[in-house]
């Protein structure tokens, strides 16, 4: 590793490495001519050794700059961020892709089948036959516009979500983190620079009490149990069926769920309507699971029976996971506080509570009457509510005079004397902080 003088034979034009920076002049190997060495025409270089091999780089006419840049690299080789990094191997996107599922997506994701496997399948297609190196934040630019403008196959008018193509976005992104981490790409990941879309998926489905009651009359076998449990627990449909007989408490009430979505236990309480119903289900011998077959086997997917009661109780626009939110919004509804709520889910932060808690228009509107009938109680008083009400309608000769109208006290506010009405007499108004329509006794409108 050292600094060193390039200088060229003027006769035979040899170059001549000079590490020796007293020498004024060399004799050229050759052919034997002497060559000047002029320290101000300076051609300098460094060399220096990266994993067994030597590199040479050109620095310029300066011998301190080059030392700079020498000291510079030596830093560099120590820390290991010496910047001739080594090219990247070719590897194709579809071969890392399998790479990504076996090595990341299986051990570290339970539901690697519904979420990291379909991702993957379809980033497939898009990049299929480019390599890692080939894919710029341009070209993911474009399958970000291509996949929010297909059309879903089997529905028509109906494209592909902002939060879906987030998804694929992210696990993109995911594959390029995972690559640079095994040494399999060290360029800069191109999904860093793309933006995520803005998404607007919170659902407020859920069900009011009278379609609660239609769907249960039409859930038909052993689909109605499944059903009152969610309802009534806000269990999702993977731990429902993953439920075992040994998890079951039902002298106590509680149910333990020992492989929740956030790897955290916990425990369910149950009411009357989940014992009856857990109650009258059949044990085998042969399965440890409360949910299954006669054969023994769990059952796995219940989308065909549960989306036929939804249909013969003429439900639409709803998910089985919108049963989740209908247990969280009735719990609010009948005044159970959000933190209660948010442990009864499993939650770990209030925010997502929310997003499962809705208000029906209905009992929006109730809590809107009681504040009306309030209002209409002590605020407003009587002459002027009529008013407003439409109850009585200004008269065109005011016979009453102006000690008929005197301060006085109305349904407990005090009315004093303020202006005159339409006939000149004097009127009154609530000396309260609520501005209402002022009315003298006679109801003509006061000027």
């Amino acid at each position: 590793m050292a600094v060193f003088n390039r200088v060229y034979c003027s006769k035979c034009k040899k170059e001549h490495n000079v590490y020796d920076e007293k020498l004024p002049e060399i004799v050229c190997r050759r052919c034997g001519e002497t060559v000047k060495i002029s320290p101000r025409a300076g051609n300098y270089f460094i060399e220096y050794y990266v994993a067994g091999h030597r590199k040479r780089e050109k620095v310029g006419a300066s011998r301190t700059l080059a030392e700079t840049v020498y000291q510079k690299r030596k830093v560099e080789i120590a820390e290991g961020k010496f910047l001739d990094k080594r090219k990247d191997e070719k590897i194709k996107f579809e071969d890392f892709a399998e790479e990504y599922l076996e090595l990341h997506s299986k051990v570290n994701n339970k539901s690697w089948r519904k979420s990291d496997l379909c991702n993957v399948n379809l980033l497939k297609k898009h990049f299929f036959g480019r390599h890692l190196t080939d894919i710029t934040s341009r070209i993911v630019e474009e399958f970000k516009a291509q996949k929010l403008n297909e059309v879903i196959t089997g529905k028509v008018n109906h494209t592909v979500s902002p939060a879906r193509v987030n998804r694929l976005l992210s696990c993109l992104k995911c594959m390029f983190n995972k690559a640079h981490a095994w040494g399999r790409y060290s360029g800069e990941n191109p999904v860093k620079k793309v933006k995520m879309l803005r998404e607007n998926n919170t659902r407020t489905r859920f069900l009011e009490q009278e379609e609660i009651i239609a769907l249960l009359s039409n859930c038909q076998g052993g689909l109605k149990p499944i059903v009152v449990t969610a309802l009534n627990t806000g269990m999702r449909l993977g731990e429902i069926l993953g439920l075992r007989w040994q998890d079951i408490d039902l002298p106590r009430g509680i149910m333990f769920l020992r492989d929740t979505k956030n790897g955290e236990q916990r425990e369910v309480p149950m009411n009357e309507n989940v014992r009856s119903a857990l109650s009258f289900i059949p044990r085998y011998e042969t399965s440890a699971f409360v949910f299954c077959h006669k054969d023994g086997s769990p059952f796995r997917d219940i989308r065909s029976p549960f989306f036929t009661a939804l249909k013969k109780s003429g439900i639409k626009d709803f998910r089985f996971h919108d049963l989740r939110h209908t247990f969280a919004s009735h719990l609010v509804m009948s005044g159970v506080d959000l933190n209660t709520v948010r442990e009864l889910l499993g939650h770990k932060t209030l925010q997502m509570t929310l997003r499962y808690s809705h208000l029906s228009p209905n009992h929006k509107k109730r809590a809107v009457d009681i504040l009306n009938k309030r209002i209409d109680t002590f605020w407003t008083p009587s002459p002027i509510r009529k008013m407003i009400t439409g109850q009585a309608k200004p008269v065109t000769d005011c016979n009453k005079s102006s000690s008929d109208i005197s301060l006085e006290w109305r349904n407990g506010i005090r009315v004093g004397l303020k202006n005159r009405c339409s006939q000149g007499r004097v009127g009154s108004s609530p000396t309260s902080s609520i501005v209402l329509p002022r009315a003298c006794n006679c109801l003509n409108p006061i000027n």
